[in-house]
Order: structure tokens, then sequence, then C-alpha cells
């Protein structure tokens, strides 16, 4: 049996969003795997996710079953070996996270911060892993999630891509300008 695929990014780059148009592919959140297998618990109206807990538990034989894609910023972190990161430009993934009714400004500069320093692709480096990224700052939600389709089930990334947010000055300047 496939082991799934894990869709991950930073909040704000389309990863629910993605999921809802994965035609013919089983989508699940991080949060419900984790309510399933009885790691999850809610305070103040957020889940918390017991991730130790959801390692090991992904580890059980069966636990794949019914799952093709797992979706969340966490999902990285389950040691699936294909992986999905989708991306967006800081400054466009600010303008998303401003229309989102929630998190605050705080929150906001830490997402962008996040995506702008390339946080999830190096915590999803390692041997063995199929990286494959997409930037979704001027994309369809339709066209990126037949990119997520044809990914799954090739399990062959697309040509590389060079994403160095850091390169743009919008960016430099909107993180020296949170900074102080």
């Amino acid at each position: 049996m496939k082991r799934p695929i894990a869709l991950t990014g930073t909040p704000g780059t389309g990863k629910t969003s993605v999921a809802r148009r994965l035609t013919g592919l089983r989508a699940v959140e991080v949060a419900e795997l984790a309510r399933r297998w009885g790691l999850a618990r809610t305070r103040s109206g957020t889940v918390e996710v017991d991730l130790r807990g959801l390692v090991r538990a992904a580890k059980a034989p069966g636990a794949w079953n019914g799952v093709d894609v797992v979706v969340g910023h966490l999902s990285h972190l389950l040691g699936l070996r294909d992986v999905v990161i989708l991306r967006c430009h800081p400054i466009e993934l600010d303008r998303r996270l401003r229309l989102a009714p929630r998190g605050g400004l705080r929150g906001r500069t830490e997402n962008v911060a996040s995506e702008a320093t390339d946080v999830i692709r190096w915590e999803t480096a390692g041997r063995g892993r199929r990286v494959y990224q997409i930037d979704t700052t001027d994309r369809t939600v339709a066209s990126v999630a037949a990119d997520v389709v044809r990914f799954e089930r090739s399990r062959r990334p697309g040509p590389a891509l060079r994403i160095a947010w850091l390169e743009d000055p919008r960016v430099t300047d909107y993180l020296l300008d949170r900074a102080r």
C-alpha cells in the first residue's frame, strides 16, 4: 500500500483550499488525524496536537488506510517520504493572512518571516525524501491541485524550483520594519 503524501506550507499558502480540490484523493487534515487517533485536545478554540504521539501512531500498521494526502503545516514532520510544500511570496502571504479571519499582527509577522526564510523547506530536507515545491502566489487553486494530484500519482517532482524570497528588497524591508 502506498503511503500518503504530506501537503504542507506556511499558513496562508493555500493548503486547505487546494486539499478541497484534490479530485480522486482522500485528504485528511493533521488535526483530524490527531482526533481520530486520540492525540488532540481543544483548548481555547485551538486544537493542540501531540506531535510525538502522531509520529509514533503514523508508524503503526494500517495507520494510513483511507488516506492519500495529509494536509497541514505540521504534515511534513510525520515522517512521510513524499512532500509537497506550498509556497507564497511573503508580501502576498501577508495580504492573504490579513484577509483571513484568524490571527493577529504577531502571528502574521511570524508566518511571513517563516515563509521568507524557508523554515518548512529546511524542516523537510532529508535524505530519501521527495520534495516538490509549488509557488502558489499567482496560481489558481485548481492548477495547484492538479499539480499535487500529478505528484501523488507519479511521486516524481516537477522541475526544481528556486525560491529565494530574501533576494526581494520588499521582503527584507517588510521583515526589518516588523523587527523594530
